[in-house]
């Protein structure tokens, strides 16, 4: 096949949008702006050479279904616009498939969801630009919806002829371009709120670093996290023994491990906080519940606190992460995989499974870069008061990020020690009112009251059931149903925090998105992106440029991110062999 004719042919030109459908095994559908190009062959191959010979921005329905087998293949896809992804940050909420963002763009009412189940792999469906396929009804239905038997994949089953279902492919490929054609006019039709705004806008930004952000989830989920076995076994080994043999191993390490506690608590069940809760109280201890944090403040009380809390830990790990996960999750190349969210559905943060984002400590020292490589993590700095600063304009506060430590020119404005201005500024975000943080929420109004006002905008919002917006301008869901006065306050302060907290991860991904941009043809990768940390494995002679990568990359995003806002972020960089070892 002479490609590049076919190319010419379609309207392919080198850095255009260009949609891909990939159908494992017999090719790929494509679309550009002449129209769909179906080319049969290895999908890894036509990829790859597409990629160098154009550098498009592919568009696709999502990265979890398109590029999960190219990525597998180390096939490495410099930009994309990910209509899941966009549609969440258009919407808000979690819903992402094809039907709701065509929908969407289209300004059609939202269709019903995908049944349970059904909704498909590739998002595959046909388009005939005149609206006829012969043989079929076509995806598109009167409404001008995409019609659940095209979205659900049906159109891709066994019984359809391979070259008719390329055909499909390359045209479903063209519905998606269409579809991000409109987000985009969506987008680009958004105010910008950046005092000194540059192109392209802020909104087209933000599309664009979800998107990356998309297509680094499947990366990370393929690529997994550098695990020491052997230190991980051992950890395990010092909160709850040795591997047990079988069911009766099990049951005899459990027993073991409640033994202390029932010693001092007496016969209940341990794993029934009913009854736990009732000993206590037996006891004299006058508590609600038997959380961790709530035990933690009677530590020293009494005996059977400090034996809850190590029972708590040891059942953590054998539970949860214990030898049966380092089995499921850590591969034979020791690398601990699970599968990962570009956003979650309320504040926009990456999210994992697999236990990824909730590793506890004492696991950290077995996370270790492997021979003749380094972990370079670096953690964002008071990361949300500094978006509160470029959120509100808040001048004072904005001065303060000029600070590496932050709540040492707060701790000067308001007076105060900086124990007490970080309790301020903690309070400030989450509407704490009471006690000190009480006093501090005070001294914070005199001190910065715009970035109070602004707070208080959002949180009334949020008790008036009308939703906020994040930065990059996502929709955070609040509700609107009528409730009693202490779930408006709730919803109140939910609505407080997730507009910082939103604006923030959007930060986050446009930053993670940049290093991916740095790493590119090198050997280093990003690991793992927890909250506000980013952990990159690189080989030992790269670990001075990563370093520099983070810094710079965290400058070149807060110029675009935040132009003319006068806030400074910062991050704290370190190189290390062991996740422990970082501070």
């Amino acid at each position: 096949m002479d490609l590049e004719g076919a190319l010419h042919r379609a309207g392919a030109r080198p850095g255009d949008p260009l949609g891909l459908v990939v159908l494992p095994g017999a090719g790929v559908g494509l679309a550009a702006a002449g129209g769909a190009l179906p080319l049969p062959g290895d999908p890894v191959a036509l990829v790859g050479r597409l990629e160098r010979l154009l550098r498009p921005r592919w568009t696709w329905w999502s990265a979890g279904s398109t590029a999960a087998p190219l990525v597998a293949a180390g096939v490495h896809l410099a930009r994309c616009h990910d209509v899941a992804a966009v549609h969440r940050l258009l919407a808000g909420g979690s819903r992402d498939d094809p039907g709701a963002a065509w929908a969407l763009a289209h300004e059609l009412p939202e269709p019903p969801a995908p049944a349970p189940g059904r909704a498909a792999a590739h998002g595959t469906g046909l388009l005939d630009l005149d609206g006829t396929l012969a043989g079929d009804a076509g995806p598109v239905d009167e409404h001008g919806q995409l019609a659940a038997g095209w979205v659900e994949g049906r159109a891709f089953g066994p019984d359809v002829e391979p070259g008719e279902r390329l055909l499909r492919a390359a045209r479903w490929a063209v519905l998606a371009l269409h579809t991000a054609a409109g987000q985009q006019r969506a987008l680009a039709a958004r105010p910008d709120p950046r005092p000194h705004p540059a192109p392209p806008p802020l909104a087209v930004q933000t599309a664009w670093s979800e998107s990356a952000a998309a297509l680094l989830a499947v990366e990370l989920g393929v690529t997994g996290l550098p695990v020491d076995r052997a230190t991980a076994e051992a950890v395990v080994a010092a909160e709850v023994g040795p591997r047990p043999r079988g069911a009766a191993g099990e049951e005899a390490a459990r027993a073991a491990r409640d033994a202390p506690v029932r010693e001092l608590l007496g016969p209940v069940d341990l794993r029934n906080p009913a009854q736990v809760l009732a000993a206590l109280r037996q006891l004299g201890f006058d508590v609600p519940d038997t959380r961790a944090w709530r035990l933690e403040r009677l530590r020293g009380s009494h005996p059977v606190v400090e034996a809850l809390l190590r029972w708590r830990r040891a059942e953590r790990t054998a539970t949860t992460y214990g030898y049966g996960w380092l089995d499921r999750h850590v591969g034979a190349d020791g690398r601990l995989r699970g599968a990962w969210s570009a956003s979650d559905g309320g504040g926009g943060r990456m999210t994992a499974q697999a236990g990824l984002h909730n590793l506890p400590a004492e696991l950290r020292p077995a996370v270790a870069a492997e021979p003749g490589h380094v972990l370079v993590r670096a953690d964002l700095g008071q990361v949300e008061p500094r978006v509160l600063a470029v959120l509100s304009g808040d001048a004072g506060l904005a001065a303060a990020t000029g600070d590496d430590d932050l709540y040492a020119p707060v701790a000067a404005a308001l007076g105060a020690d900086r124990a007490t201005a970080k309790v301020a500024v903690l309070a400030a975000m989450y509407g704490q009112t009471s006690g000190a943080a009480g006093e501090a929420l005070r001294r914070m109004e005199r001190a910065y009251p715009a970035a109070l006002a602004f707070l208080r905008a959002a949180e009334d919002a949020g008790r008036a059931g009308v939703d906020v917006r994040t930065w990059g301008g996502r929709p955070v869901r609040v509700g609107a149903a009528d409730l009693p006065e202490e779930g408006l306050a709730v919803r109140g302060r939910f609505a407080r925090n997730a507009v910082v907290q939103g604006t923030a991860a959007e930060l986050f991904k446009a930053w993670a998105a940049t290093v991916r941009a740095g790493l590119a043809g090198g050997a280093g990768r990003v690991v793992l992106c927890l909250h506000d940390e980013l952990l990159l494995h690189v080989p030992e002679q790269d670990a001075a440029a990563a370093a520099d990568l983070l810094r710079s990359a965290l400058e070149a995003t807060a110029r675009r991110w935040a132009a003319g806002s006068g806030v400074r972020f910062a991050a704290d960089v370190a190189v290390v062999h062991r996740w422990s070892e970082a501070k």
